[in-house]
């Protein structure tokens, strides 16, 4: 099962949890308690269930769900807007954020998409802004982006990037971007200190990237 929810991957084939390229350390207890949740989402689950799953044949207290549950919030990152994890009062607890299946084996194709490690970022139709912001078309939360950083624009087969007065500029390969510029599939697209590749129809440069040109 493989799960996408805000910048974040939850791999259980590779008992891994990613947030972009960077795996965040999660202990196996917390891991567990965080499949459960997601594996019934959204649905509540009650502490009684969670306690026999999580510690079989142990007794603990409480107390140590709840320092379960405070691991897993801080792994997660999630802010007042999009905690993920919900207590449910005198019950249990509940994984509460939109959540994104991706497919296992081949993944489905997209005619644009912006690669950020093992993530997979669909562009639409038109204009996509790339920020910080929650709200941003394509969500990048790094400190080094600003909250609206670039524009991609897509029409048909073709995308184009623009800067849209970052902080830290908007790079395509080695070269900063001033304007709008095409995007080729294959290009490596820099937004402060994080690095994108940009995945389309290809369009005679195969195997090419622009920063290797």
């Amino acid at each position: 099962m493989r799960l996408r929810f805000g910048d974040v991957t939850f791999d259980s084939g590779r008992r891994a949890l990613f947030r972009g390229p960077q795996e965040i350390h999660l202990s196996p207890k917390a891991f567990q308690f965080l499949e459960l949740l997601l594996s019934r989402r959204p649905n509540a689950v009650p502490k009684e269930e969670i306690l026999e799953t999580v510690w079989p044949d142990v007794v603990v207290s409480e107390a140590s769900l709840a320092t379960l549950a405070k691991d897993v919030r801080k792994a997660l990152g999630g802010g007042p807007e999009e905690p993920f994890l919900r207590t449910v009062h005198r019950f249990g607890y509940s994984f509460d954020g939109e959540v994104q299946e991706v497919r296992d084996g081949t993944p489905a194709v997209r005619l644009h998409a912006l690669v950020w490690g093992t993530q997979e970022m669909s562009l639409q139709e038109g204009e996509n802004v790339l920020g910080r912001e929650r709200s941003a078309a394509v969500w990048v939360g790094h400190f080094s982006v600003s909250r609206e950083h670039a524009r991609f624009v897509v029409s048909g087969e073709k995308a184009e990037l623009e800067d849209l007065r970052s902080k830290n500029g908007t790079w395509l390969g080695n070269s900063r971007v001033e304007g709008r510029l095409p995007l080729a599939d294959g290009d490596e697209v820099r937004v402060g200190e994080v690095r994108l590749i940009y995945r389309g129809p290809a369009s005679g440069l195969t195997g090419e990237t622009r920063s290797a040109r």
